[in-house]
């Protein structure tokens, strides 16, 4: 994902591959297919006391990060997680671990995520291309809260002991809640998704009631804190996407070569090197653009979030288009359970459908430009 990594940063990286190519080998993340969580417990465990939790927690929670830098170390982490379509909910437990360590709030549970033993994930709200909105509301009734609505499309909530809910509280107030799956009135319904490993639900919230202390962060001023989930969330699933087209990349220029047709390798033909530079193209600008919008996040940039949706749009589009084209230059074989590239495609198309779609980002990338416009004009 980076150019230049420090000695760290690079240890960090080879270790995870390492563990991911021991322990989820292309072969073991087919035989998840029908797994009920699409993980293994002790596999994620073991991930954790290797830091994927803990990169985006202060020390002061028992976190802490390789390079001082924590979002940009976990997109070494979900860079690998393309690389290799691992499995486990990455993205959702970390964007929960961060939103808990930032206000001191539940550390029993923070600290559940941070050894492996517990799994949380974000109720995200629905995003388009005018931003994100609530699909749950939340009402006072003493001192209690009331959640009802649904939220869609919840990354390992069959899996999760608690959810972190975006509530809307009237007048477009927002207030986040930390719910346990098992009170009363929360059901999870699972759903379809081409990824072997992810698994998504349909979380619906029946008069369940929480207590003042579930609230994280302010009451009714909770929208920067999802403004951050979303860069965090939007980083992370930019930078799988690209470790999921080098991989299929990779794959396809060694098959290239190792191909012959007509007593020639593939790869010397003419108007494959010109589907092949038109592919470099899109992985490293790729690569770049998910970097700079990794660390313009990570630096609190006043640019970050019109980086983070042009990296989005970018890699969605782009990506799609590299292993599709991956696909058709193996002929048959690339449409075939058996071969790995189809693992690589369904990770990148699953990702650039969330957080909002390629087409919702360049709209909010064109309504940021434009109010920039007219902010010069009236300066």
């Amino acid at each position: 994902m980076l150019l230049n990594l420090t000695e760290d940063q690079e240890f960090f990286r080879e270790t995870t591959d390492r563990f991911l190519n021991e322990l989820v080998p292309p072969d073991a993340v087919r035989t998840l297919r029908h797994d009920e969580t699409g993980f293994d417990r002790t596999y994620w465990r073991r991930g954790a006391e290797l830091g994927w939790t803990s990169l985006l927690v202060s020390e002061e929670h028992g976190g802490g990060t390789i390079s001082g830098a924590g979002l940009v170390d976990l997109g070494l982490v979900a860079y690998a997680f393309g690389r290799h379509a691992a499995p486990g909910p990455l993205a959702g437990t970390n964007v929960v671990a961060s939103t808990l360590s930032t206000h001191g709030a539940a550390p029993d549970v923070l600290a559940s995520l941070l050894s492996g033993e517990g799994i949380a994930t974000w109720c995200v709200p629905v995003s388009g291309p005018d931003g994100w909105q609530a699909t749950v509301e939340a009402e006072n009734d003493g001192a209690d809260l009331v959640l009802h609505g649904e939220a869609r499309q919840v990354e390992a909530a069959g899996a999760a002991n608690h959810l972190l809910v975006t509530c809307g509280v009237g007048d477009g107030a927002t207030t986040q809640v930390l719910v346990p799956t098992s009170a009363k009135g929360l059901s999870v319904t699972p759903m379809q998704t081409i990824d072997l490993t992810r698994r998504f639900s349909r979380v619906t919230f029946d008069d369940v009631r929480a207590s003042a202390d579930a609230v994280v962060g302010a009451p009714a001023e909770g929208a920067p804190d999802v403004d951050r989930q979303f860069q965090v969330l939007l980083n992370l699933l930019n930078a799988e996407c690209v470790g999921a087209m080098q991989s299929g990349f990779d794959m396809t220029v060694e098959w290239a070569f190792d191909r012959y047709s007509f007593g020639r390798p593939l790869a010397s033909y003419q108007a494959l090197k010109h589907r092949f530079a038109d592919m470099m193209s899109w992985l490293e600008a790729s690569h770049a653009i998910s970097a700079a919008a990794c660390t313009a996040t990570q630096e609190g940039s006043h640019d970050a979030p019109e980086l983070v949706s042009a990296a989005k749009a970018y890699i969605g589009q782009y990506g799609a288009e590299l292993l599709q084209d991956c696909v058709q230059l193996h002929g048959g074989i690339g449409v075939t359970f058996e071969h790995d590239l189809h693992l690589y495609l369904r990770r990148l198309i699953v990702d650039s459908a969330l957080a909002g779609t390629p087409a919702d980002h360049r709209q909010r990338i064109a309504a940021m430009v434009t109010e920039r416009e007219r902010e010069g004009m009236a300066a």
